[in-house]
């Protein structure tokens, strides 16, 4: 039985995520779909990115990924397959593949779109589908679409170095309002070399020890640790540390500004001094 994931920005509140898994249970019966999530922030790569990127490493190898994140940002002319760490993704062509990578796809395949078709979210997911179940009857990757196809790339956000300090960018805010910074322990502990450190975020607001646990405080304060993706996060024991500091990863503009501003992110940092 094929094993699907479905990642998307498309929300909750209509028929659309039931009508996608229906187009690809009609290509396939036998797929089994899991959700990742469909509460992607529009617009928002480096959320996409940090949600797709720590759920898929978690999945069985040759697992199939259907990422229908920001389909439309440009008209679409092709998805894009791609096969990497026994993982196959399938998403569009919209830079979001090599921030979800941090790195090139072993094997990348361009998948053309009918010029004549009505190219919606239930339109790609059909060719998506059909893409993977060619994959499980034994059809070669290379002969689903056009090998070592250009497609756009964009920089997945890192943090800044420095001797003395890290500089990292809120990515993610999760359903506790614990708040995730784009600095993994590898990367804490790499510049950390054995010093002792402080963080600090919104001007005067400081932690100098990294938690196991939220328990590690008494409830109300506040905390670091690393949660179970690697990432730097900081949190409130039983309280919302987003609301509480007012930390946002982004602001999304309201809907009576123009299309190309509700695109702009502005991110708040954390910067982590060594001693």
């Amino acid at each position: 039985m094929p094993l699907l994931t479905l990642t998307s920005d498309i929300g909750q509140q209509d028929y659309l995520v039931g009508a996608v898994k229906a187009q690809l249970l009609q290509v396939n019966p036998d797929f089994n779909i899991v959700d990742i999530s469909h509460s992607i922030s529009p617009f928002n790569y480096p959320q996409a990115a940090y949600i797709c990127r720590n759920a898929i490493k978690n999945f069985p190898e040759l697992t199939y990924h259907i990422i229908l994140v920001n389909l439309f940002e440009k008209k679409p002319e092709q998805l894009l397959l791609a096969f990497h760490n026994n993982q196959y993704l399938l998403c569009a062509d919209n830079g979001l593949l090599n921030m979800i990578l941090e790195e090139k796809p072993e094997i990348v395949i361009g998948i053309p779109l009918d010029k004549m078709a009505i190219k919606n979210t239930l339109y790609c997911a059909d060719i998506m589908g059909k893409a993977v179940n060619q994959l499980v009857h034994g059809e070669s990757i290379k002969d689903i679409g056009t090998p070592d196809v250009s497609y756009r790339e964009k920089n997945h956000l890192r943090p800044l170095l420095d001797n003395n300090w890290i500089e990292g960018q809120i990515i993610f805010i999760d359903n506790f309002e614990n708040v995730i910074v784009n600095i993994t322990r590898e990367q804490f502990e790499e510049q950390r070399k054995g010093r002792s450190f402080r963080i600090v975020f919104k001007r005067d607001e400081m932690i100098d020890r990294i938690s196991e646990s939220y328990a590690d405080v008494n409830e109300g304060e506040k905390l670091a640790l690393f949660n179970s993706a690697g990432y730097l996060e900081i949190a409130i024991n039983k309280g919302n540390a987003a609301g509480l500091f007012g930390l946002k990863g982004f602001n999304e503009k309201s809907t009576q500004v123009s299309g190309i501003m509700q695109t702009q992110l502005f991110y708040q940092t954390v910067r982590v001094f060594f001693e």
